[in-house]
């Protein structure tokens, strides 16, 4: 997941440089960006707030070791101050509104405010804590509002929109194009074209929904981190790996108790629990609380909060000139209307869903053979699945575990990384973090040049919410000089014990693969302006970066790489790769049918018609009966603990991940065409065509520019074992 933090559609540097620019430009009337060798530092010299004052940190790093909770308001109101002083000097410009005095000069205002922005979120999502959650809910309001004075402001607007009318006379470069036409877009988007009227109507939602986005993150949290299974019998741990048992123990120890087993509900806790316990009613009680969060109508309760949300962007969307909000999100996207995302869906869904049942089948023999009677339920599957992996493979998932261990799986990510583009990962300890578990690296080209910094976050903890996600701390561009992107990742594995270290499988390889994916789209980013660079571009685009990346980890060459044992050093064995790669399809079904069954969920919620609050359970639990959902399955996020649309930005845009997937799976196809999976001519147009290119082209054009043609559906299908399925 990419979750690219910025203050608004405007990014910047300092008001001092600010200024200058602006001046210059407005004097000399070039339609270029100046270029200087060293960008001038960001921040105000001597400021006692660390948020706000020059870093002197190496790459200009954020101080994480001299910032405290209590500096994040302080900092957040000055910055957006100067941030509306910015905006006043461009309103207020007496010149004729310009490319270089109006769009150039929105592009450079708010940088001391992203900044803390980008700073405050990525802590506050990986390491947050009561006063932390907070900051959040006093800001968010003030952020909206701050937010909503620069995207309706008239005199901007009036601006903007005179630029964008000569457009076709200024002889911009293409680049300087997509800047006017995302400027103007983002201001049509805000709703700077309506009425005062609809405009105060958008303003109040806009303050509203920040609020119940930031409540409704901090319930999930709250519920995960308030369950609790404490096993008490050794033999209900069933043949759960020992590295998993230590830290089930410790967390127990943790968390008072003198003996047992604690479980909780962060996937590196539950999963291999379902897996691995004989115990069917301890499995139904964890995969219950699991399924339950934020519905047990108690203080963490979201059933009304993202009913409420619902509502709101429907009135949004309708005031907005749109038919429903997810009209309104999909528009700007590659797919560009939710018919030809419905239609996306389906196709998948049916093959998945036959397979789905014939998997249910042979789960629900196996279970009756062992003279358990009754139906397969949500509790077993992820159990039976495992004992029919075994049968069928004879595929051992805990003798595989220690061939994956955490750092080795990260260097097998750093030597793919290395081998498409030449790239160098030198660890820093010396570079200030928010937390201890946190690695930094310089990231260097080939040549040793600087390209950017890589924070890496592995392990889960009550203070990081679920998931995993990218971060930009700063983004690339090129106006006063090169900055260098400064990025970070974050996961939830399990954490080192004191019998071993973290070992995390096949399936996290792919996720560490995934969010470095990420991180690669903002390292390799080679743009002008930051509102286009990096990770920028189409939700359902964004996914591109980091799936592609997931490609190569299952390779048979490339798991001898980096597979090895963490005790003996012995290279994963020839028979362990030819039984993953027998395995690549199976559970396949299940899979796809959970992803779908949410993506079905995210797009009922915003197909709302009408600005209703609907009963949350009623409203999911009809739409799953609508698409013809198995019981036995639960979609991957049910309503009430569904960050991504209620608050993480993807609303109606949760199928962009398996949108992006038929992109992925069709470009790894030019590398297996080359017959050269590190084939470096193709890596080298994979980078220039898209991964430098942000979002300075539309997705499908950056797209066919490194294909030459147009993406098909067969590679993902083939690749999920879904052909031929009738």
């Amino acid at each position: 997941m990419r979750k690219h933090l910025q203050s608004s559609a405007f990014s910047a540097r300092t008001m001092g440089l600010f200024l200058f620019i602006l001046v210059g430009l407005s004097a000399c009337g070039e339609t270029s960006a100046p270029t200087i060798d060293t960008p001038p530092p960001l921040g105000i010299e001597g400021h006692e707030n660390p948020l706000m004052a020059v870093w002197e940190t190496d790459f200009g790093v954020p101080p994480f070791d001299q910032i405290e909770n209590d500096h994040y308001i302080p900092a957040f109101r000055e910055a957006m101050e100067l941030h509306r002083t910015e905006i006043d000097v461009v309103v207020n410009n007496p010149e004729p509104p310009t490319f270089e005095n109006t769009v150039f000069a929105l592009d450079l205002a708010g940088a001391l405010y992203s900044r803390v922005g980008r700073v405050f979120g990525a802590v506050n999502g990986a390491h947050t804590n009561d006063v932390l959650q907070e900051v959040a809910r006093t800001m968010a309001p003030e952020r909206a509002a701050h937010g909503d004075a620069i995207g309706l402001n008239p005199g901007l607007w009036e601006r903007v929109n005179a630029v964008f009318e000569q457009k076709d006379e200024l002889g911009l470069t293409p680049e300087q194009s997509k800047l006017l036409e995302e400027t103007h877009k983002g201001f049509v988007r805000s709703g700077a074209a309506l009425d005062e009227i609809s405009k105060a109507r958008i303003m109040e939602i806009n303050s509203e929904l920040a609020e119940l986005s930031i409540r409704f993150g901090e319930n999930v949290l709250g519920e995960t981190n308030s369950y609790e299974l404490l096993v008490t019998d050794t033999a209900d741990l069933g043949a759960l790996p020992a590295n998993l048992v230590t830290l089930a123990a410790e967390r127990a120890r943790g968390s008072g108790h003198d003996t047992g087993w604690a479980f909780g509900l962060d996937r590196p806790s539950i999963n291999p629990f379902l897996e691995y316990s004989t115990n069917r009613d301890l499995r139904r009680d964890i995969f219950m609380g699991y399924a339950l969060r934020g519905d047990n109508d108690n203080a963490h309760d979201n059933k009304t909060t993202l009913a409420r949300m619902a509502a709101l962007r429907a009135e949004k969307a309708q005031i907005m000139g749109y038919p429903t909000h997810a009209h309104f999100i999909i528009s700007d996207n590659m797919a560009e209307t939710p018919n030809r995302v419905l239609d996306f869906l389906e196709e998948v869904w049916r093959p998945a869903l036959a397979v789905a049942k014939r998997e249910r089948a042979d789960m629900q023999e196996l279970m009756n053979s062992e003279g358990i009677p009754g139906k397969l339920e949500g509790w077993d599957w992820r159990h039976y699945t495992e004992k029919v992996r075994k049968a069928r493979f004879a595929l051992d998932q805990e003798a595989l575990l220690p061939f994956f261990e955490v750092n080795a799986v990260r260097d097998g990510v750093f030597m793919i990384s290395n081998r498409l583009y030449g790239f160098s990962f030198h660890e820093r300890e010396d570079l200030p973090r928010w937390h201890p578990d946190q690695q930094v690296f310089e990231v260097r080209e080939a040549d040793g040049s600087h390209l950017g910094v890589l924070y890496m976050d592995f392990f889960t903890r009550p203070s990081k919410r679920g998931g995993a996600w990218m971060n930009s701390l700063r983004s690339q561009s090129n106006v006063s000089g090169f900055v260098t992107p400064i990025v970070t990742t974050n996961f939830n594995f399990p954490p080192a014990t004191e019998d071993g270290p973290s070992l995390i499988g096949l399936d996290n390889a792919m996720t560490l693969a995934h969010e470095m994916g990420h991180a690669l789209h903002g390292l390799m980013s080679n743009v002008t302006f930051e509102a286009l660079s990096g990770t920028s571009v189409p939700r359902d685009f964004v996914e591109f970066g980091s799936q592609i990346m997931e490609n190569w980890m299952g390779e048979p060459e490339v798991l001898r790489e980096y597979a090895k044992h963490y005790e003996t050093g012995e290279v994963i064995p020839d028979d362990f790769v030819d039984k993953l790669q027998a395995s690549a399809t199976f559970n396949q079904g299940f899979i796809t049918v959970e992803f779908i069954a949410a993506a079905f969920l995210d797009m009922a919620w915003h197909l709302l018609e009408e600005p209703v609050e609907h009963d949350a359970d009623a409203f999911e639990n009809a739409e799953m009966a609508r698409v013809g959902l198995i019981e036995e399955i639960i979609p991957r996020y049910r309503s009430t603990y569904y960050n991504h649309i209620f608050s993480g930005g993807y609303s109606a845009g949760y199928y962009a991940y398996l949108w992006a997937e038929v992109l992925d799976k069709d470009a790894f196809q030019a590398f297996v065409e080359a017959g050269d999976l590190f084939d470096s001519e193709t890596s080298d147009r994979l980078r220039d065509e898209i991964l430098s290119r942000g979002g300075t082209l539309p997705g499908m054009e950056l797209y066919v520019n490194f294909r030459g043609r147009e993406p098909s559906i067969q590679a993902l299908l083939e690749a999920r074992g879904l052909v031929g399925v009738e």
